[in-house]
């Protein structure tokens, strides 16, 4: 009797293998550390990929020439897009290759760090993105990368995906492999106070999301949930202050370290039908993802929420920062996380419905079946139908009343 009880008392701890990727530095200022990480790796040759926002703001002439003080050449790769293709890929490799380098900088977003990561692929491996579609496809080593955010959102910075959209079919890749993690990541919250107001508020907003997602998919574990849970103790309350006080540097660096954590529950974890809904609506109508995450994730709370697991997760999730007390009532509990979220959409500025955000209500059809197979709708913890998706985007199609 004694063997059966413990075996059943496991059943409710997920069996896990965490191997850490990468190496966090974080604080102010640890961007000046990047020639010197970049020595420690290796490096002689190095190719900074970021994008003409990050180039503006005076953030890549920098790295730039941080890394040339050490020492080592650079050459860099200013062209990333909002939402990186295949040809955009291509186009880093073969900068990449024309210099012959042999350590990767990837400055900005999570665009800058999908192509980053990309060009790694290739580079090494050989091919086309679409062959590392999946999971640990690469088989050759990659290398070194060094992860730089200038946006507190994706947490693609301590993940081991490179999310690339096929140049003709826009349909986006998930290429998942633990060799394209970076090595280092720094988080110097210093640099994203150049953000403009309304990258932070899609970036926070897409960092909170990941957290509230992680917290309850079928894949989650004891150790991605303690990242869910402080990431979301860390991003909640400090996303109005940043939207308030841009200077904030203490709540800046709350709200990195934060989306730094989401991003490793994501590693562990995945992520949910909010992520399913949201890609096609970017895809097709280009509403920018942190608002399309946004929008759609009250609506699969409640969704999720009428199963009993679920439902528990959320509310021990909203219970964490103080926006409810478990004790009071699963449901009470589930009911005050989807207000905070919604109060927080209102802070953002989001747009509230779809018919706001373009999309035409005759496409939801589509939309759902695109839904349907996007790679994170299988770690939702509720599963879901096509119906069940057009459901969600009818219910997003207008704002809620009341």
């Amino acid at each position: 009797m004694r063997k059966n009880s413990e075996s059943k008392s496991w059943e409710v701890l997920p069996s896990f293998d965490q191997q850490p990727h990468t190496r966090l530095v974080f604080g102010p200022g640890a961007v000046e550390e990047v020639g010197t990480l970049a020595q420690e790796l290796g490096a002689s040759r190095v190719l900074v990929v970021t994008d003409a926002g990050i180039v503006a703001a005076g953030h890549a002439s920098r790295v730039e020439g941080l890394v040339r003080a050490i020492g080592l050449h650079v050459v860099s790769f200013q062209d990333v897009l909002a939402n990186p293709t295949t040809r955009c890929v291509d186009n880093c490799v073969r900068v990449a290759r024309d210099a012959g380098i042999d350590l990767i900088i990837g400055l900005g977003g999570g665009s800058s760090m999908d192509t980053a990561k990309g060009c790694n692929f290739i580079l090494t491996n050989g091919g086309q993105m679409r062959d590392y579609w999946g999971v640990g496809k690469a088989t050759k080593p990659m290398l070194p990368l060094i992860a730089i955010p200038t946006t507190a959102g994706t947490g693609s910075e301590c993940q081991s995906a490179a999310l690339i959209a096929d140049e003709e079919t826009h349909q986006k890749m998930a290429c998942l492999d633990p060799k394209a993690a970076a090595r280092v990541a720094i988080l110097d919250p210093l640099l994203t106070v150049s953000q403009p107001p309304g990258v932070t508020a899609c970036t926070g907003i897409d960092a909170i999301a990941h957290a509230v997602e992680t917290a309850v998919t079928r894949k989650r574990n004891p150790f991605s949930s303690m990242y869910s849970h402080e990431a979301f103790k860390l991003c909640v309350p400090s996303l109005p202050r940043v939207l308030q006080q841009p200077a904030d540097i203490e709540a800046r660096g709350r709200m990195l370290l934060g989306a730094a954590f989401a991003g490793t529950a994501i590693e562990n974890s995945m992520l949910g039908a909010a992520h399913s809904t949201a890609n096609p609506l970017t895809a097709h109508f280009d509403v920018v993802h942190g608002v399309a995450v946004g929008l759609m994730l009250p609506h699969v709370v409640r969704f999720n929420a009428k199963e009993e697991n679920p439902a528990r997760a959320y509310a021990e999730l909203a219970s964490g920062p103080g926006i409810a007390c478990i004790g009071d009532g699963i449901q009470s509990a589930v009911d005050a996380l989807v207000a905070r979220l919604e109060s927080l959409l209102d802070v953002a500025q989001m747009p509230r419905s779809l018919a706001d955000c373009g999309v035409s209500r005759d496409s939801i059809p589509s939309l759902a079946a695109e839904a349907a197979r996007q790679w994170t709708a299988g770690f939702n913890p509720r599963a879901l139908t096509v119906d069940d998706f057009v459901a969600l985007y009818e219910a997003a199609f207008e704002p809620r009343r009341g």
